[in-house]
This record gives C-alpha cells, structure tokens and sequence, in this order.
C-alpha cells in the first residue's frame, strides 16, 4: 500500500499521527523525564497535543510563515502536529520542575 491508495482524509490522519510521535521522539532526546510516570504523562500529552492541534498550528505557522501556499495538506500537518507535540512536551516539563521548586521536592514518587 502506498500513499497514494489512500484516502485523503485518511493521509491527512497519517501524516498527523507521525507528526505528533515524532514530535514525542525528539523531545525524547532533548529534555528527559525523571522517570516512568512523568515520561508516560508527557508522551500521551504530547501525541494527544499533536493530534488535536496539529491541523490549527500547522495553519498558523503556514501562514505567518507565507508558505501555506507551498504545503500540502499533509505538509501542513505533519509541521503542525510536530510543533504542538514539542510545545506540550516542554511545557509540561517546565510545569513540573517549576511545581518541583514551589514544594520543594525532586522527582518525587518517579525515583527509580
């Protein structure tokens, strides 16, 4: 099966899913959890962000960006959902060191 045979809707759905696992994967690689629960937490906050954001954000880059006219639906989306998963991911990061500092713990139940 390629691209091609499906549906565009469907490719639209495609391309959003991997951009919000991708999105998850590099944030992976840039700011680690401190253990399991915080890692599952921002993984599923991450791909849900990409999933239902992932179509506005792209648009909204696209257009700041004037290029919308160059992407494809698609393209549009993959960007958009990669964006929104990384912006979740460091935003819930920073809310729980920033919650860390506030109580005065670190790392709390997640130390392994």
């Amino acid at each position: 099966m390629t691209m091609t045979d499906l549906s565009p809707a469907a490719s639209v759905w495609l391309a959003k899913l991997a951009g919000a696992l991708a999105g998850a994967a590099i944030s992976f690689a840039w700011l680690l959890p401190r253990g399991p629960r915080e890692a599952a937490l921002r993984f599923l906050a991450s791909v849900t962000a990409g999933l239902v954001f992932g179509s506005t954000a792209g648009l909204a880059v696209a257009a700041r960006l004037g290029i919308a006219y160059l992407l494809s639906p698609q393209e549009t989306v993959l960007m958009g959902a990669s964006l929104a998963s990384l912006s979740i991911w460091w935003a819930i990061g920073f809310a729980v060191r920033f919650g860390e500092k506030l109580s005065g713990t670190r790392g709390g139940r997640d130390e392994g």
